[in-house]
């Protein structure tokens, strides 16, 4: 958690105390007690790099997960669809990322060239059969429009479509694109992890929606609460702190989540 001195620009390390990143549209904020500057976070390697990459890899899959999280609910995604490949199906990551940068260029295309946020991410057919991708985006897109786009590419196979929706009394958009983000974050899993190709992300998303983040400092763990509860304008609905975490080895550590 990194922040630039106003006067310098220079990056600083945290301070000594806890430090939480509060995500006002996310509706989360989550931190870490710092004990020392040198125990900076910043200068961990790449994943599966370390002295225990299974660790390392789980630490970085988990960071996935939550940035995953965070730009699904700060940008309301409540739709998720699928997209196949014919025959034998598509067994190249690179290939994989090409065609979807293709099929999202052709979709924002036929929107008139308006950006709109999405997040994808591959997933392994159980069988032999190879890649497909999932992603959600916001907004509503015919399932013609999205059939001819992504079928432009001989090869390219059926594609599925899901609202999250009619979840019951009480749920609301807010509900629902945390679903979503259930949805699309378990596809990030130990196979995807086995064969993904070294430099190669996890998920790819569209640029310029990412969430805000506001970082707020404390002493203790209830001055830095409070310190993000006033950038909220309200009390979380759910604390949980490291020492309920099962298997938790890290620092010191809490989560906060508010309702709508």
């Amino acid at each position: 958690m990194r922040q630039a001195d106003e006067a310098t620009g220079v990056l600083e390390g945290p301070k000594v105390g806890w430090t939480l990143s509060v995500y006002p549209e996310a509706r989360e904020a989550s931190g870490r007690f710092v004990a020392t500057v040198d125990t900076w976070e910043g200068r961990r390697g790449e994943p599966g790099q370390g002295a225990n990459p299974e660790r390392s890899n789980q630490v970085a899959a988990g960071r996935a997960r939550g940035e995953v999280r965070r730009y699904c609910v700060a940008n309301g995604t409540n739709r998720f669809w699928t997209l196949t490949y014919q025959g034998e199906g598509c067994h190249d990551p690179v290939v994989l990322r090409a065609d979807l940068g293709r099929f999202f260029r052709g979709v924002r295309a036929e929107l008139g060239g308006k950006a709109f946020p999405y997040l994808w991410v591959p997933e392994w057919h159980k069988t032999d059969h190879g890649l497909h991708a999932h992603f959600v985006c916001n907004r509503y897109l015919r399932r013609t429009m999205i059939e001819e786009v992504w079928q432009r590419v001989p090869g390219h196979g059926f594609v599925k479509g899901k609202l999250i929706g009619d979840l019951g009394v009480g749920a609301d958009k807010l509900t629902e694109a945390r679903i979503a983000a259930g949805y699309i974050a378990k596809y990030m899993n130990k196979d995807v992890d086995q064969k993904r190709v070294l430099g190669l992300h996890r998920y790819d998303k569209a640029q310029g929606f990412r969430p805000r983040m506001v970082p707020v400092h404390g002493p203790g763990l209830d001055e830095a609460i409070e310190r993000a509860c006033e950038v909220m304008g309200a009390h979380p609905v759910r604390v949980s702190r490291s020492n309920q975490w099962p298997d938790w080895s890290g620092p010191s550590a809490v989560a906060l989540t508010w309702d709508s």
